[in-house]
């Protein structure tokens, strides 16, 4: 829990403690930091997902959203190919068959960066979300 404290300034919004907790509790969900001279300079999360006629792939989850999930001192020095990598490493080792993203069109850097570590897009794709009120 500590050092995703000290990286909440890598994640979207600040770590909630339950769902973080939770997140950590699961060992299909997968969560890694990044360090430059014990700095927390990265993030990426991954979940393992398990359907009965595909078996297992890993969703790269989050790599942030502005610029990678890096932190700005830390951009352009390969950190978030790092983590890619490091996440995809991870995925082969718990036999997922593959890993797939998502990411907003605007995005430029995320593209690039998953080309770089093999990702290539996905021909005619759509995504379509469904938001639930919280309360």
């Amino acid at each position: 829990m500590e050092a995703v404290e000290a990286a909440g300034h890598l994640f979207d919004d600040p770590p909630r403690q339950g769902a973080t907790e939770s997140f950590l509790a699961d060992e299909r969900h997968h969560l890694l930091i990044a360090y430059v001279d014990d700095v927390p300079a990265g993030m990426v999360t991954g979940v393992e997902m398990v359907h009965p006629g595909k078996g297992t792939e890993m969703f790269l989850y989050e790599l942030g959203v502005d610029e990678l999930g890096v932190d700005e001192s830390f951009r352009g020095q390969g950190v978030g190919r790092a983590l890619v990598s490091a996440l995809a490493d991870l995925a082969r080792e718990r036999d997922c068959y593959g890993m797939w993203v998502i990411t907003g069109e605007g995005n430029a850097a995320a593209p690039a960066t998953y080309g770089h570590t093999g990702g290539v897009p996905e021909e005619e794709q759509v995504v379509l979300v469904r938001t639930f009120d919280q309360t």
